[in-house]
């Protein structure tokens, strides 16, 4: 049943360990005022200390993911000292980008146009699908700003530096049919099927092992391991742990006797 944190987000809990989040302001197209970020910051708490959750699906009410920031409090910061606006940025991206170091993994479901902080907050997700006709853009500079939200980083590390460079510099948008092409999505679905989609992958992913699927997670961070060497040494330690888990004798089990496991994070 959905568990209402604040009237700008809804927390529904599924079964199986998944966990949707709706971003929930649809008539400021789920911007991400100070009301919606208080919930968040309540939200990833939640998250981080519930041991059943084994999974995160990200999404917005209406007709869009987010339009990002919230550009009114914009025009009120000129004003505001260089030192004040950056610890407040700062403070406000490190809230928002936090569900990147969620131990369990995160999809988002792109319903509707991911707009600035709004398309970075789907970058810091996983795995991502996005509605065929989503637009994904990143108008920062059209709005006299530097990029922010991880935006230099997290767009490169997705898509690469050709089409980060477009969108950043010239403004490219971009749908979700093309961005499957350019990887910035895993997968483009039809309009108004994409969290069915995105649940469907999740369910999935729930059914794994929870230990095997934490540890990968760490494993694939920040685009994997710098070199070969660093990922062996890193799977000869985390390999081991599961090794000693319950879990890999019922999944060994469940294979040997051709039926589905029942993992338990034990």
């Amino acid at each position: 049943m959905p568990e209402e944190i604040a009237d700008v987000l809804r927390v529904e809990r599924r079964p199986g360990g998944v966990v949707v989040l709706t971003l929930n302001d649809p008539s400021r197209r789920n911007a991400m005022s100070d009301a919606m970020t208080a919930a968040w910051t309540a939200a990833m708490d939640g998250l981080r200390a519930d041991r059943d959750v084994r999974c995160v699906v990200l999404t917005g009410a209406g007709s869009a993911f987010s339009s990002g920031g919230d550009l009114p409090w914009l025009a009120d910061a000129n004003a505001v000292p260089v030192p004040a606006l950056r610890d407040r940025m700062l403070a406000f991206y490190r809230t928002w980008l936090a569900i990147r170091d969620l131990e369990v993994p995160t999809i988002a479901a792109v319903n509707g146009h991911a707009v600035g902080a709004g398309l970075c907050l789907a970058l810091a997700c996983d795995l991502r699908y996005a509605a065929a006709g989503a637009k994904l853009l990143a108008p920062f500079t059209a709005l006299g700003l530097h990029p922010g939200m991880a935006a230099t980083w997290l767009l490169p590390e997705v898509a690469g530096l050709p089409l980060a460079r477009e969108m950043l510099l010239a403004g490219r948008v971009v749908t979700g049919t093309e961005a499957e092409r350019h990887g910035l999505v895993n997968r483009a679905v039809e309009d108004g099927k994409v969290l069915d989609e995105a649940l469907a992958v999740a369910d999935r992913v729930a059914a794994q092992a929870p230990i095997a699927t934490r540890l990968t997670k760490v494993a694939l961070a920040g685009g994997g391991h710098p070199d070969q060497e660093s990922a062996l040494r890193w799977e000869s330690l985390a390999q081991p742990v599961t090794m000693a888990s319950k879990d890999m004798l019922e999944g060994l089990a469940a294979q040997r006797e051709r039926r589905g496991p029942r993992f338990t994070g034990e």
